[in-house]
């Protein structure tokens, strides 16, 4: 067989053998089992509110069990172990089944409800939750919830910390299912935290608001820094490559500057020496226009 038929079958098994208990030991307050298969035989741990019940006069009715144990389920050398529940309201299997029994003797839910979760919560709980969905007063079904204290719906806390147990109360309308979770006292929480008392927290300096504006203006004003005196802006270290490049820069824009400078001049002299060809020109054809007009005279 496959391991997860194993796990389905082993499943399945321990679940049948919980509803065979539950019927048996009803009326001693049966409050779950676990079941360990050891080398020896099959160890099957019961919790019962009242064990004398569950043993039977000189035994009587624990050899009873087992046997049907063996016959029914196929056991190898099943061996029971009755312990006492410590608190019988803290434990949620044995809550459920005292409420069904209570809705059945004709206890009206609403007050069964409020009565079991304030027992829960007085035997030291964190917190619990009740659920009664069914027929619970008319023809229609409809789901009742009953809070106290902190409960855990998911995640690994869920599994872990929070005890539940599930009862069936038989009405004339129909069924009710009830369902109990209860965390315990004590439980870890993931979300818990502590508060040290030897802790030194530092001071905190509390202000201290003035009565009234005259309060403020009897106050001796803040002292202003002075900020005329301006610190001298701190210079870096200037690398001596990167000085060298920059006069070498310099140098060669100075040359660039000469050399326009040289060729400007040279540009006005030429300009010079036009302007002197053109006026010697003008004074030419000045006088020979003169001589011109004395011989037309004459």
């Amino acid at each position: 067989m496959a391991d997860e038929h194993q796990f389905i079958e082993d499943g399945l098994q321990k679940s049948q053998i919980d509803e065979f208990f539950a019927e048996e030991l009803g009326r001693a307050g049966y409050g779950g089992m676990d079941v360990a298969k050891t080398p020896m035989g099959t160890q099957i741990v019961l919790k019962a509110e009242k064990p004398g019940m569950v043993i039977g006069k000189g035994g009587k009715n624990i050899r009873k069990v087992t046997r049907e144990l063996e016959e029914r389920f196929n056991l190898d050398d099943p061996q029971i172990d009755v312990q006492e529940v410590d608190e019988p309201d803290l434990n949620a299997r044995i809550v459920a089944d005292r409420l069904a029994n209570a809705l059945e003797r004709g206890w009206y839910f609403r007050k069964a409800g409020h009565t079991t979760i304030d027992r829960i919560m007085d035997a030291g709980a964190l917190g619990a939750e009740i659920v009664l969905s069914g027929k619970v007063t008319g023809a229609r079904s409809r789901v009742e919830k009953f809070n106290r204290g902190y409960i855990k719906h998911n995640g690994e806390p869920a599994q872990e910390i929070v005890d539940e147990g599930q009862g069936v109360a038989v009405m004339k309308l129909g069924t009710i299912g009830v369902t109990v979770k209860i965390i315990p006292p004590g439980a870890r929480l993931p979300d818990d935290f502590e508060v040290e008392e030897d802790a030194d927290p530092e001071a905190v300096e509390q202000f201290e608001e003035p009565e009234s504006v005259e309060d403020l203006l009897e106050e001796e004003p803040e002292e202003v820094p002075d900020v005329s005196e301006e610190a001298e802006p701190e210079t870096d270290a200037v690398d001596e490559e990167v000085v060298e490049e920059a006069v070498e820069e310099v140098v060669d824009d100075d040359e660039e500057v000469v050399e326009d400078d040289a060729d400007a001049d040279d540009e006005e002299a030429v300009e010079e020496e036009l302007d002197e060809d053109v006026a010697e020109e003008a004074a030419d054809l000045v006088a020979e226009m003169e001589d011109e007009d004395e011989t037309e005279e004459e």
